[in-house]
């Protein structure tokens, strides 16, 4: 298996480079060069597998001959034996075509789990094999630093630095990063908001030159591919569960950087029948602007109290865009030079192409609070701000009753305890046995200037892997 840049100017890799790589040279986003697809018959045995049976299914292929078989199902098996339900990704149904898919289930109670446990194994792996010692570079607006934490802290040959907006992340979400203990772990509240930390990533990927020769710098949030594929996985579980592939189902999907629907498209082009993916935003709605007027571009940021999807550039769109403009390494690197000095319009064909496929639809905070009520009311079952987005947007989908629709539920209630109290619930939502103690543990963080030399210096000057 081969991967390419989404902007045709850097060598194609292998899965253990790209694994360590990130960014591509050329500031793109690596994919596979060709997919691989499933049979109507294949999907239909997937119904016998569990959950990490199936994981080795769907990854194995991605991997290729840089793994052993053995050892990548010994991987697997690890990443989710630390999940606190056998199902690893249980479904629940709120009503008759209803459904949703619980994701928050992992140590930090987020779908980012589910990547990140197995990401950091992968790395673990690769690294002691080849003796190297890295730095993990991420920004996050909430789960995707903790998930990240908790997925590395054990690699011995890793330092980890993670970027969030200070104070502009939930208290749990905060407190699941900051009072992890590990000399190799280090908390970077940065002052400004969630797109400064990306772009403090990104342009550190471009010039890595404030590290030593020695060491490589190694991304987790979702433009490393590992993600996404790690997230394939879930689609086809659900999808099998609910009668596939006999009949076709939808997907709602809470997103903001386009990578966990992003992994849906790609179940689809690998042979699950899925009819729509729907794409659910808060008050930031990038993504609903390009569906609905062709245009991409950047707005105000927005505080919700959907915090993890609080974005105004969605960094895997680029993904999808180079799909949708056939594969054309050279239009997606004049296109996205364009973005980067303002909007783009998509052309008449890609936006014709998307929309075969997705929709969108916005919820702000008002409704997102008066559908956790309706949720709760109808059924007695509690949703965090994000997977209610996701179920209101299924909900105004139009699809029919004969299709069953899923919306991810990608983070446990508790986490956001100011949106279900607004939603006039009642008691806060009560955190697992495994974080009872959250609130009492020492915290540990760096609030820095929003100054990439700053944070640049910090990295160079606390390497202790």
């Amino acid at each position: 298996m081969k991967y390419i840049s989404t902007r045709g100017g850097a060598p194609a890799l292998d899965f253990e480079q790209v694994l360590l790589t990130g960014l591509a040279q050329d500031g793109g986003l690596y994919l596979p060069e060709t997919l691989p697809r499933f049979s109507a018959d294949e999907i239909a045995a997937m119904a016998e597998l569990d959950y990490p049976q199936l994981a080795q299914r769907i990854i194995e292929p991605f991997v290729g001959d840089c793994i052993p078989a053995a050892d990548l199902q010994q991987i697997i098996v690890d990443t989710y034996a630390v999940f606190r339900h056998n199902a690893v990704a249980p479904l629940v149904q709120l009503g008759h075509n209803q459904w949703v898919l619980e994701l928050f289930h992992g140590p930090t109670l987020a779908f980012k789990d589910f990547a990140l446990q197995l990401l950091g194994r992968l790395l673990d792996y690769v690294l002691e094999r080849r003796h190297q010692k890295v730095v993990i570079m991420g920004a996050t607006s909430g789960d995707t630093g903790s998930a990240a934490i908790e997925g590395c802290k054990r690699c011995k040959n890793i330092d980890i630095f993670i970027l969030h907006p200070h104070e502009r992340v939930s208290e749990v979400q905060r407190r699941q990063m900051t009072t992890v203990v590990g000399d190799n772990i280090h908390n970077l509240a940065i002052q400004g908001n969630f797109d400064d930390c990306q772009a403090m990533v990104k342009a550190s990927f471009g010039d890595r030159s404030f590290l030593p020769d020695d060491r490589r710098l190694v991304a987790v949030n979702s433009i490393n591919w590992a993600r996404i594929m790690a997230q394939i996985v879930y689609y086809f579980y659900a999808a099998v569960a609910l009668g596939a592939p006999a009949r076709p189902l939808a997907f709602s999907v809470p997103t903001g950087n386009f990578g966990d629907i992003f992994a849906g498209y790609l179940a689809r082009q690998m042979g699950l029948p899925v009819a729509r993916l729907i794409i659910a935003t808060n008050r930031n709605d990038v993504l609903h602007r390009v569906m609905t007027t062709a245009t991409y571009g950047r707005q105000t940021l927005e505080h919700t109290l959907s915090p993890s999807m609080d974005i105004t550039v969605s960094s895997n769109f680029e993904r999808l865009l180079f799909d949708l403009y056939d594969r054309d390494g050279a239009a997606i690197a004049a296109l996205m030079s364009d973005f980067d000095r303002g909007d783009i319009q998509l052309s008449d064909a890609a936006i014709s192409r998307a929309r075969s496929l997705f929709s969108s639809y916005r919820v702000p905070d008002e409704e997102t609070c008066a559908q956790i009520a309706a949720t709760w009311q109808d059924c007695e079952y509690l949703l965090d701000p994000h997977s209610a987005i996701g179920v209101k947007a299924a909900l105004a989908s139009g699809l029919g009753a004969e299709i069953p629709v899923v919306t991810l539920a990608t983070a446990h209630p508790a986490k956001f305890p100011q949106a279900v109290t607004r939603a006039g619930i009642g008691a806060e939502p009560a955190l697992p046995l495994h974080l009872v103690d959250l609130f009492d543990r020492r915290e540990r963080c760096e609030v820095l200037p929003l100054d990439l030399s700053a944070v640049q210096t910090f990295m160079a000057n606390n390497l202790g892997a």
